[in-house]
Parts: structure tokens; C-alpha cells; sequence
């Protein structure tokens, strides 16, 4: 039934329609049978993954098959300790991803929180509390205050009824409900005939008929697009698949080649050149590098922490640095989501009022902007003195936060009077009118003085009515009124009517006529101050920003103007999107940038049509209507004070303090973590390199491996854990907030870095072969394997603060910014002399302890390295500008 529009049908069609009585409800047998037909009403339930699963996925990778393949064989041929070490290089990559990249999806137990649990229903007409899991459709459904709705239904009846619909549809204020038919084309936000299932009735009561229960719900419809919503790989997981690919086809085949090779030209005995293969293969693989892209994205994450983005993974880290737009929601997200008078235009003066939100701190000035003195002026005094007294309202101070109790829009009232330089008395009630959405006011009978007089609030055109205004002064109102409107604020007119002292009890007839209006407040949701200049450096950096919210146009326009999203006047509505083809909503979503009065399935529709046009989206949200688009996007992003646990849970990044202008932090950190993260690759991969191509050569002229596998492992882990470590505390380079989002489908690996890996690969393996080959010739193969592993990891040391700059000279101002690279250093060095000098360390890994003037051999290989390197920096850099200049 979830298709059908009930909000279009009569309630006596929709009773018919589910033959049920709204006086007697339905029987136990109506019931019974339909909980047997629709089931009962709650959510499925999503299947678990055992956490032995999770952990086992962790070993889904192309280059982890690759080892423990190679683990597998060194068994076989009895070397024991190379299989463990082998094996133990798996297990802790595997458990650092565990660890750091549990990824237990919690949405749909947020979603299930939300709803109800306990029901009034008529039955047999009889009122019965009932768990909400038994309602099924066509129930009677009774709501009064403070009730959450338990299921979708079509009210037939109510009283001064407002249900907070904000985690559903946006609004930033109760809805006021009511029991006629809907056009077919209404939006969610609009179809007031209805209430929706983990919605809240904030004030009022109502009887309605329950017409969707469990999925078939709004909230259901959600968690179904959720479980619909298709994962996306990170820009950076899908060039590291693509990258462990390409290294595995290029190792496999070059370990092909060289076993058939060596038993073609050298006669080596099959399990002696097996070995060697397998030499080659672990010296080509960096088992080091997803441990350690694996501690630099959790750094990034602790960063981010310290600056209130709490990112749920770690591949949404790198993924900021490459977001190409941010889809908005408004409510909570770009505004305060705390009603606030802006505005108050009284007969003959205007106001603008300063301070934003519930807090009591503000000043209301004139039009020269100096502080009035209400005290003097008398029709604004009385103003305020009305909006206070006819209000049901409180604010208070709960930490730091100024909240309000009851309706935000009465709450707002309250403190605009307390700004006011006198104290503005709250006059004792002695009759009054309640608020009633038919009326659209609301009014009490006060006493002040020895005179008696109504004070009286609501909807401007009403109180425009009772006031009885001629022609001139009409259009003076409905003209202040509009320039209000236009600016995005909601207008709220006041006024009163003196009355005789026998006056003790007022009802609707006795302020149809005689009204004096006061004035008129201009009320809004106020825009953050500091999300102006977030969206500035947005646009700075290439990102663009889009808001898509379930708020009214002219408010959704007047806001993304304040904020500088568009200088234009469009804005596209929920219904509009619904008659678009897909091509022409992808069309449309680069024209305009205010989407307004959107549904759930618009805001997905918006964030798949930008990603089908090959942007990289983030989306904000605080609601439930925005779990399924959150889920969709890129990187989802909630709001972590006043966001609802679903959105949260469906997104990757939660904003602690639910600034906007934390994302831009999280950008600016994510483009750093992405830049460090390939300063990491360029770094780690020449050692890779080197060590692949001393085997080959080895192989190749028949001569004693200068590596075994387990001292291979050692310095690819040893290296990739100290000094590669260093490079996540890198800072953010100059300038880079400047330039746009990298393409996502850029290359891991650039041409100029494919040029340097190779470059510095054979550098150090060129280097090594020489010294053990020419200076070394003749030493036992213990002396050489220590001399070649320690030159090896002081290549990689020296080639450390190569990387750093990566195309400018390394020994600049900046060279001691960087204290983690001088701190790892030294580790490292402590570690050589270790691993060299302890006899239970050199023995497990076949090492000699050098005497003291073999440590040149490696110091002149780094030493060498780096001065080689950085001259080659210079001419590349030399000759990439003067291609740029030409071109």
C-alpha cells in the first residue's frame, strides 16, 4: 500500500478503503488477520557479520594472497623461520585494519529507536495500550502531547495540532496539522492530513487511522533506501585495488620469467632457485605500505578529532581531499535551527534586532542603528510586552546551550523582550484564546493600570482583518509585510483591543473587529555567522556548495543568498524534481544551487545525478530524511549536537560541534593526509625496488643472494614503521587550499613518480651491487647480507628528507618544522645497532656484528642518495617550468 496517496483521499474514502470504524475501531479477528497480511509493525531486521568475518576481510587483498602464497611454499621447503615471519607480517597487517576499519553498520538500529513503543488504539470501542509492533492498518489511532506516532496515519480528527517533524522533512518549526484532502502533487513537508511514524506530537491531540505500518512507512521507505543505497569505494581504495593489481600481474610474471630463466641458463637446482623466486617476490611486495597508509589515515583521523570531525572510517579521510561539492542541508547545518527575530516594524519605525538564537543577548536598534530606548517608544514597548504575556513559551540555559520549552517560534518572542533595555513585564492572563490552526492566532484578556485590553498575536492577514485597515494603511502593512517575507523571514503580526472593565472571559467574536495593530516581527532560522566564510574558502578551493532542504523557497533563497551559495534567483522544488528525466536532473544540478522542499528520494536523486557527472560529493544532513542520501554520498556528513543517531550512524563524518566551517578543516586536512599518504608510496616503493632488482641481478649472474627473505621482510617493515612514519606529521604545503580537487580518477602513481621510484631503485641497488661486488668481493655472505640490509635502510633514511619536498630543495626553512622525522631517525638507527649487536636479534635474522668502519659503505650510499636525488630535483623542476611556460 506504500504507493498509495492517502493524504488525497477524504478520511470517510480512506475508512472505507481499509474497512474500519472511527468510532468502534477494528475487532480482535480484523486484527489478527491483518497482522497475518501485513505483518507486524516494525522494521526487518538486517543480518550481522561475525566479527571473524570482518577480521578475514581484512586478508582480501591481491598482495596479501601474494605473501601468504609465498609463506605456503617456504613451509614446503622446510624454511620454517621465513614462513613465520611471513606469516606474522600478514597477521598485523591484518589486525591494524581490523582495528582501525571496523566498519558495523548501526543505521537501521538508529532508525528502530526512533519508533514508538507503546500506542493508544481504539478497539471494539474500547481504548487499549497497545505495543506499537501490533498496529496494523486500519487501526484508530489516539495522540495526544508528547506522543510519539507509531505508524503513518491519515488524521479524520484533531485539536490544535502540531507534530515536530524536523528529523523527517527539514521543517524548522512544528507543523500545524489539519483534516482535509491534499492535491496529489504535495510535497512530504506539506501533506498536513497526515502524521508519519517516529514523528513527535508537540502539542494538541488528534485521532487518525493507521494507513502504512513497518516498511511500508515514510521512516520504513528510508530504511529500505538505505539498504538499497549502493556502497562507493573511495576515490583512494579504488587506485589502491588498481595499484596492487598492476603490482601483482608486473611480480608474478617477473617471477616467472626468472625461474624459467635460471633453470634455462644457470642449471640451478629447482628448490634452491625456488627460494630465490620467492626472495624476489617478497622484495617486490611492500607488505609495509597498507600498515602504514593504515596509521597515517588513523593519524589523520585523530587530527580530525582534535578539530571536532569525527570521521567513522578511515578511506573518508583521504576522500575529503578530493570533494568537488557539498550538498547542504539547511536546517541545523547552515543555520542555527533556533528561531530568531530579526525584524520589528511597528506604525511609523523599524527595527533591526541583533543576536542570534535563544540567548537573551542582542539589541534591538532603529534605523541609524544605535540602541533604542523602549521606555520611549511606546507602541514597541506594548509589542513586546504582548508577545510576552500571550506566549506558552520558556527559554533556559542548559550548559552553555539557551534552549526553549514549547513552540521555537513563541520561544523567540520571549527573547526578543528580554533584549529590550527595560525589563518588559509578563501581565497575568486572565482569560485567553489558545493558538488554533482554523483561526491562526492566538489572544489573552490582561489587566493594566485599572484598564483591560486584549492582547492578540498570529498570522498578519488575520489580524490585517480584525483591525479593519483602509485601503492606505493595508498596503502599508502588506508592503512591509512582503519586503520581510522576501528576505526568507516567517512574519508574525501583534496587536490589542481595550475593552470594558466588566470584561472577565473573551471567546473569537470578541476580536473579529476593533483590533489596533502594533507591529509585525520578522522571524528566521539565522544563517551561522562563521559558515560565510567557510563557504568562501569552499569556493576558493574549487568545492562547490549546494543547498537541498525541505524549508520553503523563499526561505531556502533568502538564506543561500545571506551565505553566499547563489546570486541567483533560482530554485528548483521537491515537485519539479519529480518530473525530470535522470539526464535532466544531471543537467539541471550544475545550474542551479538551491533545492527546495525536497523529499529523501530527491535528495538521493540530487547526490546520484552529481556523482554521475563525476563529482566527488559530500553531503550534510541532521535528519532522518537525510540517512539514505548521507549513505549515498561520498562522504556523509551529520551533525553531531542536534543530528539524529540515524544520520549519524549512516554517515562518515560527524561534526562535533556542528560548525559548517569544520568541513572546510576536514578539506584542508584531507588533501594533507592524501599529499602525505603518495610521499609515502614515492618513499616506500624505491626500497621495494632496489631490493627486487639486487635478486634479479643476483639470479641473473648466478651468484649468492645478497638478501635473505626474513632480512628482506625486516627492512621493508622496519622502514615502512619508523622513518615512513615521519611523513604523516608532514604540514600542509602552501597554496594547496588554492587549487581545485584532484581528479578521483587520477593515477596513484604519476609519470614523474613512476620516473623517480625507478630513478632512485636502481640509484640504491646500483649502489649496493657496486660496493659488494667491487669494494666487498670475496667477504663471507654473512658480512655482505649485514653490510647490504644496513645500506639499504640508510638509503631509505637519507632518501627521507628527499621526499619531503617533493620537487623543491629539501635543506630549506622548513627543514626542522618536522620534528617526527628527526625523532624516527634516531629510533631507527637504535634499531640497526640492535638488530646488529644483540645476539639473539642478529641470529634470527642471519646478521654479523660489523666492526665500526664497515658503517661507511652505508653512510656513503644514503649520503650519495640524497645529493643525487636532490639534483635531480632541480633539473626536473628546472625543466617542468620552462614546458609550463611554453605551453
Amino acid at each position: 500500500m506504500a504507493d498509495k496517496k492517502w493524504f488525497t483521499l477524504s478520511h470517510e474514502e480512506v475508512e472505507r478503503e481499509l474497512e474500519t470504524s472511527k468510532q468502534t475501531g477494528l475487532n480482535s479477528e480484523a486484527v489478527d488477520k491483518r497482522k497475518e497480511e501485513y505483518g507486524l509493525n516494525k522494521l526487518p531486521e538486517d543480518e550481522q557479520t561475525p566479527e571473524w568475518v570482518k577480521f578475514l576481510k581484512q586478508f582480501n587483498d591481491i598482495l596479501i594472497y601474494i605473501l601468504l602464497a609465498a609463506a605456503v611454499v617456504t613451509f614446503f621447503l622446510g624454511q620454517y623461520i621465513d614462513t613465520a615471519v611471513i606469516l606474522l607480517v600478514a597477521v598485523v597487517n591484518g589486525v591494524i585494519g581490523y582495528v582501525q576499519e571496523s566498519k558495523a553498520e548501526k543505521a537501521l538500529e538508529g532508525i528502530k529507536n526512533m519508533l514508538s513503543l507503546e500506542a493508544m488504539v481504539l478497539r471494539g470501542e474500547q481504548k487499549a495500550e497497545v505495543d506499537s509492533i501490533e498496529i496494523v492498518p486500519g487501526d484508530i489511532v489516539i495522540l495526544n502531547s508528547g506522543d510519539k506516532v507509531p505508524a503513518d496515519l491519515r488524521l479524520f480528527e484533531e485539536h490544535k495540532l502540531k507534530v515536530e517533524e524536523s528529523p523527517l522533512t527539514g521543517e524548522s518549526t512544528s507543523v500545524e496539522k489539519q483534516t482535509d484532502k491534499l492535491d496529489e502533487d504535495t510535497p512530504l513537508g506539506d501533506r498536513t492530513n497526515m502524521v508519519f511514524s517516529g514523528t513527535t506530537v508537540s502539542s494538541g491531540k488528534a485521532r487518525g487511522i493507521v494507513v502504512e505500518t513497518g516498511e511500508s512507512t515514510e521512516i520504513g521507505q528510508i530504511n529500505r533506501s538505505m539498504n538499497e543505497v549502493e556502497e562507493i569505494k573511495t576515490p583512494l581504495l579504488k587506485q589502491t585495488d588498481k595499484f596492487g593489481k598492476t603490482i601483482s600481474v608486473v611480480i608474478l610474471v617477473l617471477a616467472v620469467l626468472l625461474f624459467i630463466a635460471g633453470l634455462l641458463i644457470h642449471d640451478y637446482e629447482w628448490g634452491e632457485l625456488l627460494l630465490s623466486v620467492i626472495s624476489l617476490t617478497v622484495a617486490s611486495i611492500p607488505e609495509g605500505l597498507p600498515a602504514i597508509l593504515t596509521i597515517i589515515l588513523a593519524l589523520g583521523v585523530q587530527s580530525m578529532a582534535d578539530k571536532h570531525a569525527i570521521m567513522r572510517t578511515l578511506p573518508s579521510v583521504e576522500t575529503l581531499g578530493a570533494v568537488t561539492v557539498i550538498c547542504s542541508d539547511k536546517t541545523g547545518t547552515l543555520t542555527k535551527n533556533e528561531m530568531t527575530v530579526q525584524s520589528v516594524v511597528t506604525r511609523e519605525k523599524a527595527y533591526t534586532v541583533t543576536g542570534l538564537g535563544y540567548e537573551p543577548e542582542g539589541k534591538i536598534l532603529d534605523e541609524k542603528e544605535k540602541a533604542v530606548d523602549v521606555a520611549e517608544e511606546n507602541d514597541l514597548k506594548e509589542l513586546l510586552t504582548a508577545a510576552k504575556t500571550v506566549n506558552e513559551a520558556d527559554i533556559y540555559k542548559k550548559g552553555d546551550q539557551w534552549e526553549v520549552s514549547g513552540d521555537p517560534t513563541e520561544g523567540c518572542l520571549i527573547t526578543l523582550a528580554e533584549k529590550s533595555n527595560v525589563d518588559i513585564e509578563t501581565l497575568a492572563i486572565q482569560s485567553k484564546i489558545p493558538f488554533d490552526s482554523e483561526y491562526k492566532y492566538m489572544a489573552g484578556l490582561v489587566e493594566e493600570s485599572n484598564l483591560k485590553k486584549i492582547y492578540i498575536k498570529g498570522a498578519p492577514d488575520r489580524l490585517f482583518d480584525m483591525a479593519g485597515l483602509g485601503s492606505e494603511e493595508r498596503a502599508y502593512w502588506e508592503e512591509k509585510m512582503s519586503e520581510r517575507s522576501k528576505k526568507g523571514e516567517r512574519v508574525l503580526a501583534v496587536g490589542l483591543k481595550e475593552v470594558s472593565e466588566a470584561t472577565d472571559r473573551i471567546g473569537h467574536d470578541d476580536v473579529q473587529s476593533g483590533i489596533t495593530l502594533l507591529g509585525l516581527t520578522g522571524i528566521i532560522d539565522p544563517p551561522r555567522e562563521e559558515v560565510i566564510e567557510a563557504i568562501k574558502v569552499c569556493k576558493e578551493a574549487g568545492i562547490q556548495v549546494k543547498m537541498i532542504t525541505g524549508d520553503h523557497k523563499e526561505t531556502a533563497l533568502a538564506i543561500a543568498r545571506e551565505l553566499g551559495i547563489t546570486d541567483q534567483d533560482k530554485v528548483t522544488e521537491g515537485r519539479e524534481l519529480d518530473e525530470l528525466s535522470e539526464e535532466e536532473i544531471r543537467s539541471l544540478v550544475e545550474e542551479v544551487d538551491v533545492f527546495a522542499r525536497t523529499s529523501p528520494q530527491n535528495k538521493l536523486q540530487l547526490v546520484g545525478a552529481l556523482q554521475n557527472n563525476g563529482h566527488v560529493s559530500a553531503m550534510t544532513g541532521d535528519g532522518v530524511n537525510d540517512a539514505p542520501a548521507l549513505k549515498r554520498a561520498d562522504i556523509g556528513v551529520a551533525m553531531g549536537i542536534k543530528g539524529t543517531e540515524v544520520a549519524k550512524e549512516a554517515s562518515e563524518m560527524v561534526l562535533a560541534d556542528d560548525d559548517f566551517s569544520t568541513i572546510v578543516n576536514a578539506v584542508r586536512e584531507g588533501r594533507r593526509v592524501y599529499d602525505n599518504l603518495k610521499k609515502t608510496i614515492l618513499f616506500i616503493l624505491p626500497t621495494n625496488g632496489a631490493e627486487a632488482l639486487l635478486v634479479m641481478a643476483a639470479l641473473m649472474l648466478g651468484i649468492e643472494m645478497p638478501l635473505t627473505p626474513v632480512q628482506i621482510l625486516y627492512v621493508n617493515m622496519i622502514t615502512a614503521v619508523t622513518i615512513a612514519l615521519a611523513l604523516a606529521f608532514e604540514p600542509l604545503e602552501k597554496g594547496t587550499m588554492s587549487k581545485p580537487p584532484r581528479d578521483p580518477d587520477e593515477r596513484l602513481l604519476s609519470p614523474y613518480y613512476v620516473f623517480r621510484i625507478i630513478f632512485v631503485s636502481v640509484l640504491i641497488g646500483g649502489a649496493i651491487m657496486w660496493i659488494n661486488q667491487g669494494l666487498l668481493a670475496g667477504y663471507d655472505s654473512q658480512h655482505l647480507n649485514t653490510i647490504t640490509l644496513h645500506s639499504l635502510v640508510f638509503a631509505q633514511l637519507f632518501h627521507l628528507f628527499n621526499v619531503r619536498n617533493e620537487r623543491h630543495f629539501s635543506l630549506n626553512d622548513q627543514f626542522f618544522d618536522n620534528k617526527a622525522a628527526f625523532l624516527v631517525s634516531g629510533l631507527l638507527i637504535v634499531f640497526q645497532l640492535l638488530v646488529t649487536y644483540v645476539p639473539f636479534l642478529s641470529n634470527a635474522l642471519g646478521l654479523y656484528p660489523i666492526e665500526l668502519n664497515y658503517w661507511v659503505y652505508p653512510v656513503l650510499v644514503g649520503l650519495g642518495v640524497f645529493v643525487i636525488v636532490e639534483i635531480e630535483k632541480f633539473i626536473t623542476h628546472k625543466v617542468l617550468k620552462k614546458i609550463k611556460v611554453r605551453e
